[in-house]
């Protein structure tokens, strides 16, 4: 089958405006054991599993792996209870791909318990297949996230376009074999061969995505 099969959607910073807040429970937490997160260090969170992130921070800040992990996803689950607000156009094109009959999924590296929150929070947009990052043995930037959702949907990765907002997400999608639409959210995002890069959800619509594939 040729042409746009689905569209498989990272959740923090690309539909919803969560990368940041995210970052600032890292920093928080990291705070309280007098150790600053900053440059590439810092970078180096954005788009990443609360696991993955503990990971890479257990040693700096002197705690067990474990523990910081279920510190930093407490702190990001009170964050996101709070609400999440939807990115620029992100509502528009969700309503826009339902309306046209393309398959949509939500694929995050963020706990399940709030990827599900979130889901049912976009204006009552129903994904056909929903990921959170206890969902795969591996999450991003790995691509067994990608490829766990188009294999839901019966979609072969190559007509596929992944929406993503960071290095890391895109790294995941690429390697899954996924067309790339970046809409960067906190750093920038260079194109390449199969990726489009965007400043924001605004400039797409459902006749971009399927030039991607190709009819």
């Amino acid at each position: 089958m040729s042409g746009l099969r689905a569209v498989l959607f990272d959740m923090d910073g690309t539909l919803v405006d969560t990368e940041e807040a995210w970052v600032e429970v890292v920093e928080q937490v990291a705070a309280r054991r007098g150790h600053t997160l900053a440059g590439e260090e810092r970078r180096s969170v954005y788009g990443r599993s609360v696991e993955d992130t503990a990971g890479l921070l257990y040693g700096p800040l002197g705690v067990g792996r474990e523990e910081l992990a279920a510190e930093l996803g407490a702190g990001f689950t009170a964050r996101v209870a709070q609400g999440a607000e939807p990115r620029p156009g992100a509502l528009r094109l969700l309503r826009a791909l339902r309306e046209s009959g393309v398959l949509t999924a939500l694929v995050s590296a963020s706990p399940r318990a709030i990827v599900r929150r979130v889901a049912t929070s976009l204006d009552g947009h129903r994904f056909d297949a929903v990921y959170g990052a206890e969902d795969t043995a591996r999450t991003k930037p790995a691509p067994d996230p990608y490829l766990a959702a188009a294999a839901a949907l019966g979609a072969d990765p190559a007509r596929c376009v992944a929406v993503e907002d960071t290095a890391t997400g895109v790294a995941s999608a690429e390697a899954a074999g996924c067309v790339v639409l970046a809409v960067p959210s906190v750093e920038p995002i260079a194109p390449a061969e199969g990726r489009t890069v965007v400043a924001s959800l605004e400039e797409a619509d459902v006749s971009l995505l399927r030039s991607l594939i190709g009819r």
